[in-house]
């Protein structure tokens, strides 16, 4: 075996661990597995390439010794045990350093099984849309209504203001990402977390960077419905045919949600208004009960049927339910109001596949009824900056109207021709009849706003980034150009 090659053989959890230390800390679910493995008791480091706040004044107000830089001094206190992230690749000297030093290492998604998921009924949330929303309802739901769930999330949890919580119920709740686990590890993270039940909420083509096609991505979901147990559950949204498609083997029991007439769960009576979304949840044929979500849209009121859906399997019943349903406070950055001024709304949202940004926009369009809504879009993902979806936008954007696009940093591995073009994208929303502009910069967008944006405009930004500080930066903008007054 080469020397910079890991021994499967140590891809376990040995006895008496203590102390570990994990690469790739600064990434947000291995920064929340670090938080986490603090408060069960552990001694534990970490190492990252970028060191900076939030997260790294979150892990060091938890007293977590983070190593700025990958270096293999940073394994010499030899700890017990190594966690490797999905951004360090084969060759970065830290992981061929722990190849030499022959430790113990898991993958994220390996350690969230072992030091926290074993043991409890594990309820994963998986879907190419729809997860953190939808897996955050859940945990909150549960929390709200006496079960104490643990819970490790993509996004941060505004009920507990953080993305993870040990709990000491006896549920289990994880975002299931279908990307990969690690460089030793190319299946899907979702697959460490063995769901008793899992919600699955759509199935389209993502993750160009990893999947050659739409095929692929079928076949890792349908790995997922293989292994769940037989006395275990699929809630799964039936109105997705390539849902129906990849849970038609599954060995479970399968209890398909949707607008559908013949789902088990049906949506009907949905209602949008700037204050939220009420629907009525029918069960086989039935009523189960009328419901109202303080978020905006067709696709979460979606997400909340799935999670009816499960709590109700949990023994939740639908006054409880709708009861903590109703208070939910949301999660950052999905349709989060960032700031009003001047009667201009400022909204953070972290749509960026062409579906998302079109369910985005249509909540939006109907929440505010006869406003103008001004979209600001980031192409930042592997799958966004690449031609993948140059067709396919758009038409997402009929919605909005106003569109600026910022041209997006280059992936130098692509072939000029293989690019995004936010050209080409504005372009072709003018021959659609809409007005759009791309530019080359945050600012240039700022100084755009600032000049055209009036009262009851609503600017909704996408990105799954920080897009540059965008949402604070204008609101501050804005601020200053009601200060400044009339010219």
């Amino acid at each position: 075996m080469a020397a910079d090659l890991l021994d499967p053989e140590l891809n376990h959890l040995p006895d008496g661990v203590e102390r570990i230390h994990l690469m790739g800390v600064c990434g947000t679910g291995v920064g929340a597995l670090a938080g986490m493995l603090k408060e069960r008791g552990y001694t534990v480091t970490g190492s990252d390439a970028n060191v900076y706040p939030p997260m790294s004044d979150f892990l060091a107000s938890r007293g977590i010794t983070i190593m700025e830089g990958y270096r293999p001094e940073n394994l010499a206190h030899r700890p017990d045990l190594v966690i490797v992230g999905n951004v360090i690749t084969r060759h970065n000297p830290e992981a061929k350093a722990l190849a030499r030093a022959r430790l113990p290492y898991l993958s994220m998604p390996q350690a969230v099984n072992r030091f926290f998921i074993g043991g409890k009924t594990s309820l994963v949330v998986c879907g190419t849309h729809g997860k953190t929303t939808t897996s955050s309802l859940l945990a909150t739901i549960l929390h709200a209504a006496g079960h104490d769930p643990g819970f490790m999330i993509g996004g941060i949890v505004q009920a507990f203001g953080r993305n993870y919580r040990l709990g000491g119920g006896r549920f289990f709740v994880t975002e299931g990402d279908e990307y990969d686990t690690a460089f030793f590890d190319k299946g899907p993270k979702f697959l460490h977390y063995r769901p008793d039940i899992a919600i699955i909420t759509s199935v389209e083509f993502d993750h160009a960077d990893i999947y050659a096609d739409l095929e692929a991505i079928k076949a890792s979901f349908q790995r997922l419905c293989a292994i769940m147990p037989r006395s275990g559950c699929l809630v799964a949204n039936h109105d997705d045919p390539m849902v129906r498609e990849v849970t038609a083997g599954a060995p479970c029991a399968v209890l398909s949600y949707g607008e559908g007439t013949e789902r088990h769960w049906r949506l009907t009576g949905i209602e949008v208004t700037p204050e939220g979304t009420g629907f009525t949840a029918m069960k086989k044929g039935k009523e189960f009960g009328r419901f109202r979500l303080p978020m905006p849209g067709r696709h979460n009121a979606m997400n909340a049927l799935a999670v009816l859906a499960v709590l109700e399997r949990l023994g939740v019943d639908a006054a409880t339910a709708g009861k903590h349903m109703r208070a939910f406070p949301g999660v950052r950055r999905r349709q989060e109001v960032r700031g009003v001024v001047d009667g201009v709304t400022v909204i953070d949202d972290f749509a960026h596949h062409p579906t998302a940004v079109a369910e985005t926009l249509d909540a939006l369009r109907r929440a505010h009824a006869g406003k103008r809504l001004v979209a600001v879009f980031e192409p930042r993902t592997n799958s966004s900056r690449r031609a993948v979806f140059q067709r396919d936008y758009p038409r997402v954007f009929d919605n909005a109207d106003v569109v600026l696009v910022k041209e997006p940093a280059p992936l130098d591995s692509i072939p000029a021709e293989e690019r995004f073009s936010a050209g080409a994208l504005v372009d072709d929303l003018r021959r659609r009849g809409a007005k759009a502009l791309h530019f080359p910069t945050t600012g240039a967008i700022i100084a755009y706003l600032v000049e055209h944006a009036v009262p009851d405009d609503v600017i909704v930004i996408m990105s799954n980034g920080g897009f540059d500080n965008i949402h604070q930066r204008l609101i501050e903008a804005l601020r200053a150009r009601r200060e400044a007054g009339p010219c």
